[in-house]
């Protein structure tokens, strides 16, 4: 079926020219519907004309103003298409929020190999979705989240906050940073005993306890501080440039060795540490559909690095000079709120992770 297409529509129908044209019918006065619109009164006087030029009948009698016959059937028409430009405008508008921004703050390395797995996986299903990048420091390990600074956190260790939830991505042993020349560097591991009375590098006071116990090895030193170094650190680098000056120490997740090999320093394993998590944080109800997937996604892909490094042998310390290993990934993982999400992560390791 051909359609025919009219005079008008091929000259345009003006939406400016129905919206005076609705102003005027409701008002009764050129003036008032001027003012409704923010337009000057020729300015609407020039839209009713040209309208009726179009359609090829007056629209209103002037003195007074009302419709005309041919201007009450065309009110009717005039609302519907308004009303569908309007209907259309939210509908996209819609899809123009969905196409908002998912900032994903990264604290050091974040969980190793899979931080950026997650995110091209992440890039590959939603690739109008734009993604900000935001490295956190120590300080920021429930902060920037909880002030909507971030959507989603990679951080280390668990969070310990009801506001949060947490999705466990990977569990490692427990490695110490020294620097190199220490007695303890040639070690090829190293017990708890050995560690504690390290100068450890302070951090500032608002740093988040959980974060703090971690550093500091806290429950087994029975709630004590640690000796304090000269300096003081909130981000991996500055914890480096500390050691390999010989002014403190620091300790980390065993993947750390493998994405800090920094000269002068070395990661040796604490082998009767407990073992502890990096995990993904989110805000506890989120219900965004762009944060539901990028946590369906972590949990999907985490068990294809299962052996992407084998745990580490103890067969000597991860220097700055080579690589390390990394336990595998593990540890319980938060299921809820996976519904359908799960399925499009697999789909999306597929197409943005090889096997």
């Amino acid at each position: 079926m051909a359609w025919a297409v009219s005079g008008a529509y091929r000259r345009g129908v003006d939406l400016r020219r129905l919206a005076s044209f609705l102003a005027v019918a409701e008002e009764g006065h050129f003036g008032r519907a001027a003012a409704r619109l923010f337009l000057s009164p020729p300015a609407v006087t020039a839209h009713i004309q040209q309208l009726e030029r179009d359609l090829g009948v007056p629209l209103f009698e002037r003195s007074p103003v009302r419709l005309t016959p041919a201007g009450h059937r065309f009110l009717g028409h005039a609302r519907g298409l308004v009303d569908g430009a309007n209907a259309a405008l939210a509908d996209m508008a819609d899809l123009t929020e969905q196409a908002d921004t998912l900032r994903v703050g990264v604290m050091g390395h974040g969980s190793a190999e899979l931080t950026p797995a997650v995110i091209a996986a992440f890039r590959h299903l939603r690739p109008h979705v734009e993604l900000k990048l935001e490295a956190l420091t120590f300080t920021e390990h429930t902060s920037a989240l909880l002030e909507h600074r971030v959507d989603v956190a990679f951080v280390r260790p668990a969070v310990t906050d009801e506001r949060v939830t947490v999705d466990v991505l990977t569990t490692e042993a427990r490695i110490v940073v020294i620097p190199a020349r220490s007695d303890l560097a040639a070690a090829g591991e190293l017990h708890l005993a050995d560690v504690l009375d390290l100068p450890f590098v302070a951090l500032p006071p608002h740093t988040p306890r959980p974060f703090t116990d971690y550093l500091y090895f806290t429950e087994a030193r029975g709630g004590e501080a640690p000796r304090p170094g000269p300096d003081h650190a909130v981000t991996p680098q500055e914890v480096l440039m500390s050691v390999a000056a010989g002014r403190g120490a620091g300790s980390a997740l065993s993947s750390f060795a493998r994405f800090y090999r920094w000269p002068g320093t070395v990661c040796v394993p604490v082998v009767d540490a407990p073992w502890d998590h990096s995990v993904l944080a989110t805000r506890t109800g989120d219900r965004d559909p762009d944060v539901q997937l990028f946590r369906g996604l972590a949990r999907s892909l985490a068990p294809r690095f299962h052996s992407a490094a084998g745990p580490y042998s103890g067969a000597g310390p991860y220097s700055g000079a080579g690589p390390g290993g990394a336990h595998p990934l593990g540890g319980q993982q938060d299921r809820r709120d996976q519904g359908d999400h799960h399925a499009d992560a697999g789909a999306a390791a597929g197409g943005a992770v090889g096997d």
